[in-house]
């Protein structure tokens, strides 16, 4: 009696266990997206070694060669270098150069090329200052400038 109550509850176990297990299961959808990203991290994982190993190889075999040679390449490795920063620096210079030419043109036909609003804030700001300074100066110092101009020149 006590081993049939026992398989009948270890029967109703592994029922419990097979459903909770179709349950949790994962639909294709996942599972085909599981197996795509496994083979393509193995076949990354393989690149990844071979290149590694191509790399150390390749190390071992030209290391004699580029040390017996290097009086040679570093001299021409250094002009070349030197030779395309300095053409790739002047077509920048060159064409920031244009750009800013097309810029200023475009502002002074009255176009109103992109920031040309800010240009102008900050002009008339830079002319609202020089003349309130102006009258500043002359509000307080202009009888001390008209007094040293006539010691400088008594005749005038």
């Amino acid at each position: 009696m006590a081993d049939q109550s026992q398989r009948q509850h270890s029967r109703i176990s592994t029922r419990s266990f097979l459903h909770k297990l179709q349950v949790h299961s994962p639909n294709s959808t996942q599972l085909i997206g599981f197996m795509t990203l496994v083979i393509s991290g193995g076949i990354l994982l393989l690149l990844t070694g071979l290149t590694l190993t191509v790399t150390v190889l390749g190390l071992i075999f030209f290391t004699p060669l580029i040390l017996i040679s290097s009086p040679i390449w570093v001299p021409a490795g250094t002009i070349i270098f030197l030779i395309i920063s300095g053409f790739l620096s002047f077509l920048g210079f060159g064409i920031g150069a244009v750009a800013v030419i097309s810029w200023l043109y475009r502002y002074f036909r009255g176009f109103h090329p992109p920031g040309s609003d800010r240009v102008d804030y900050a002009r008339s700001r830079i002319a609202d200052t020089a003349s309130q300074v102006k009258d500043y100066a002359r509000d307080q110092y202009g009888e001390y400038w008209h007094g040293k101009a006539k010691d400088a020149a008594p005749g005038a």
